[in-house]
């Protein structure tokens, strides 16, 4: 308003009076408010999108324009059809363009990373289901990951969501994976960022990830199974928790020796059960009166189920669990 009345004042030949220059100040202000309004949760690669698709859009009616289709026409009639094409095919341009992906128009990029080209650099993205898990974290402490990890912020939201919940559990795991990215924050081997851009085209958060993964040819972590099928059928590299954990367990052989304590009473009649370290059952022939003690027994054989491995064993001599065990 200030500036539509100092117009009006410095170029009365533009606007005449100091009130109309107010009111197409006030005017003018709000339609940037309206405009604002309407560009909110407009990314930086929509807008990128747009801009090249209006621009290519607009050099192809050039091109049709110029190439003398319409030289005959009459001038009033010529104009509406110029109007026409330009109007048309930049709209079509953009469309096009803002419903591209990478791989179709390479030139929008919604992440911009400075770094020289021969540097390796790694882009982790995380879903709801690792950051909850927590390994994440002790992952990155042992320096098992370096780079880049970025953090959807609709799966902020889903977490934000989860920790809000009504339910005790539910609320409970939000808020750890809540005190997880809090942890992964602190942590000064590896940048952390949270990406604002959402996936406007796709509806479910799977749906996003993998989008955003795809863009910016990072690697998706999670430790939901399907998520991770469905990643993998788009070219998209992903890692799942769970599958490496499993990979990584020790690998037992008939004939090894073993310390663990006995925890319970087996499926079949004198056996014992014991847990190793990384959750491996291992079921003990004549261990059932050794119960609640430590005792040291030989691999027999072993046993691949859905669930994992089963170690079946036979006792070699039990070593009772004094008052250090107990407590």
């Amino acid at each position: 308003m200030l500036g539509g009345y100092a117009v009006s004042q410095v170029q009365p030949s533009i606007i005449e009076g100091g009130k109309y220059g107010i009111i197409i100040g006030f005017g003018l202000g709000g339609l940037l408010i309206a405009i604002d309004e309407m560009l909110k949760g407009f990314s930086l690669r929509a807008f990128s999108a747009a801009t090249f698709g209006l621009f290519l859009g607009s050099v192809i009616a050039w091109m049709v324009d110029r190439s003398e289709l319409f030289t005959f026409a009459d001038p009033a009639v010529r104009w509406i059809i110029r109007l026409c094409l330009f109007v048309g095919f930049s709209y079509i341009g953009m469309v096009l363009a803002m419903r591209s992906n990478k791989e179709d128009f390479s030139l929008i990029i919604p992440y911009v990373r400075f770094a020289s080209q021969n540097a390796p650099h790694s882009v982790g993205i995380l879903d709801t289901s690792v950051i909850i898990d927590g390994r994440i974290a002790d992952l990155i402490d042992a320096n098992f990951f370096e780079g880049t990890l970025v953090i959807p912020r609709f799966v902020l939201k889903e977490l934000q969501h989860i920790a809000d919940s009504s339910d005790m559990v539910r609320r409970a795991r939000g808020r750890r994976g809540l005190e997880v990215l809090s942890r992964v924050q602190r942590n000064k081997r590896i940048e952390v960022k949270i990406h604002d851009a959402d996936i406007t085209e796709e509806t479910s958060v799977d749906a996003k990830l993998v989008q955003l993964a795809r863009t910016l040819g990072a690697k998706l972590f999670t430790n939901d199974f399907n998520l991770g099928k469905i990643a993998e059928l788009q070219g998209v590299r992903y890692l799942n928790l769970n599958e490496m954990a499993t990979a990584l367990k020790a690998v037992l052989l008939p004939g090894e020796s073993l310390t663990l304590r006995l925890v319970r009473e087996g499926k079949d009649k004198g056996q014992g059960v014991g847990y190793l370290n990384d959750g491996t059952m291992v079921v003990v022939n004549q261990g059932q009166p050794l119960i609640g003690q430590q005792v040291e027994v030989q691999v027999q054989t072993l046993l691949q189920t859905g669930a994992g491995i089963i170690v079946f064993a036979d006792l070699k001599h039990s070593i009772v669990s004094g008052k250090t065990e107990g407590a």
